[in-house]
């Protein structure tokens, strides 16, 4: 870590975990009064601290930061909140054939905590018997212990695909990404062996995504499905592009691009540039990236509640933070990019396959999102190709066939009126979509929004070619139901992010020009 700090804080670290846990406490109440779809007397709320094993890539594993004075710390624990709705529990015990999916998991985004998820946890637990909403080692009200990490030089196939196009990362490089993923990966199964769980719903936002994907290489067996909620990391850097998207912005744009890519790459999180600054300052400056972005939430009682979670949580010291430049490049792009390693995840077997058909994996992003949203469709598109080319090759033995694990089922789904912070947008479409992702469409009440689903054209083209009748243009039927699905083509006119679609509308503005020249001419 760069060694900067202007204003050294007066505050105590006691204090500001106390008012981290009163904002905290606040936005539950939120969960449990104001986002409520229908009156309810069977949910239960519960707030939770797991003993959990220091991972061993810790070098450091006996100092905490924040809760512990003692010099010896046997144990960390992962803070979080948990959600039963016991009628439906009740019910998946009574009729197997409508049981509850397998329990839910949330991992927030980077620099935020279990508690942005308090819009959702309420009408999601409708579909979920029990939720968990984490606070992931190094953030929240988990413990935070120093980023100083033992490089890990383990090796395996998924390492191997995921890396054999990466040729931008030095091998040192991969070694650091494999060790800030096992910092997060080992506390979360040390916390999933604690409460015995054999099968998990996990969903992760932005770099919650990322993790969700590390942590499903290593133990598919214990994840069920798969939900990517905007995730980081997934398509590969194009330097061509990423220099031409730049070049495109005006001067005082990219000097700002500049600025924050040298801060990165010197180390410098967002959590360390807050902490540098007059409290004043840096409180100004979570508010206000409150309210610009984040204009969906109007009322001033939450604003100033999600605003001082945001606060609390990034003046406290710097832990999970310091993952950021381990993982990605300036640019939010992953070192050792998503795309060449969904495809490559092993099905854990479900207990309605077997194991015969792959891990279900949802994309799920804004409609306004400045995730590419082509990420997951090309992830998709990888998995289709590779599962039509396991299906014309042909083995020599039954024992090759039974060694080869099905590749990913994906589908994409759009929120909309949502940007990368969909599920505080737009609530009720993004549990809508977590609904559709879990298999519960037909529990979603009449009338409430759905998210629409997309697909790649190849797997359009394949669905279409079986199906007598179907429109080979724009839609088809899903393989799960009589849904109707959007094609890829679809997809460019609903996602409206200026990430992605600045390329297109540059190439539109030279077209017109060719065509106002030729008119002159």
């Amino acid at each position: 870590m760069f060694p900067f700090s202007l204003f050294t804080s007066s505050i105590k670290i006691s204090d500001r975990i106390e008012s981290l846990r009163d904002a905290e406490s606040k936005l539950l109440e939120f969960a449990k009064t104001r986002f409520v779809p229908s009156p309810s007397d069977h949910h239960s709320f519960e707030l939770f601290d797991t003993p959990i094993a220091p991972p061993s890539v810790v070098k450091d594993k006996n100092h905490c930061q924040v809760f512990d004075d003692d010099e010896h710390v046997e144990h960390y624990s992962l803070h979080g909140v948990k959600v039963i709705n016991q009628q439906l529990l009740a019910s998946s015990d009574d009729d197997v054939s409508s049981s509850s999916p397998a329990p839910l998991v949330l991992l927030h985004g980077y620099a935020n905590g279990s508690l942005y998820f308090y819009r959702n946890l309420h009408g999601l637990s409708k579909f979920f018997g029990q939720i968990y909403a984490l606070d992931m080692l190094g953030w929240g009200l988990s413990s935070r212990p120093r980023f100083n990490l033992h490089l890990q030089h383990t090796h395996n196939s998924n390492d191997d695909a995921a890396n054999s196009n990466n040729d931008d990362s030095s091998n040192n490089d991969k070694v650091k990404v494999k060790s800030a993923e096992q910092f997060f990966v080992e506390s979360l199964e040390s916390w999933r062996r604690h409460h015995n769980l054999p099968k998990m719903t996990l969903a992760g936002h932005s770099m919650g995504g990322y993790l969700s994907v590390a942590y499903a290489e290593q133990y598919p067996q214990h994840v069920e499905k798969l939900i990517l909620l905007s995730p980081v990391g997934v398509p590969q850097k194009v330097q061509e592009d990423d220099a031409q998207r730049v070049s495109s912005m005006p001067f005082y744009i990219r000097a700002l691009i500049h600025t924050v890519r040298a801060m990165f790459n010197r180390g410098i999180t967002p959590g360390y540039f807050l902490r540098s600054l007059p409290h004043s300052k840096s409180r100004d400056m979570v508010n206000g990236y409150i309210t610009n972005r984040l204009p969906a939430i109007t009322c001033e009682e939450e604003q100033q509640y999600l605003g001082e979670y945001l606060y609390q949580n990034s003046m406290l010291p710097g832990s999970g933070e310091d993952c950021l430049c381990e993982i990605l490049t300036a640019g939010a792009f992953a070192r050792v990019p998503l795309i060449d390693r969904i495809p490559e995840i092993k099905s854990g077997g479900s207990d309605e396959n077997n194991g015969e058909e792959g891990l279900e994996v949802h994309f799920v992003y804004g409609e306004n999102d400045w995730m590419d949203y082509r990420g997951g469709l090309d992830v998709q598109r990888l998995c289709h190709e590779k599962m039509q080319d396991s299906r014309t090759t042909t083995t020599t033995t039954t024992s090759a066939k039974n060694n080869q694990s099905p590749p990913p089922k994906v589908f994409v789904h759009g929120v909309r009126n949502a940007g990368h912070l969909l599920m505080l947008e737009n609530y009720q479409e993004f549990n809508a979509a977590m609904a559709i992702a879990a298999g519960r469409e037909e529990d979603l009440p009449p009338g409430m929004s759905r998210s629409v689903e997309f697909v790649c054209d190849e797997v359009a083209a394949a669905a279409a070619a079986n199906a007598e009748g179907a429109d080979k243009s724009t839609t088809f039927r899903s393989s799960r139901g009589e849904k109707v699905v959007m094609s890829e083509k679809d997809a460019a006119k609903f996602f409206r992010g200026g990430r992605f679609n600045r390329r297109e509308s540059q190439q539109q503005k030279d077209d017109d020009t060719v065509i106002v020249e030729e008119k002159k001419e």
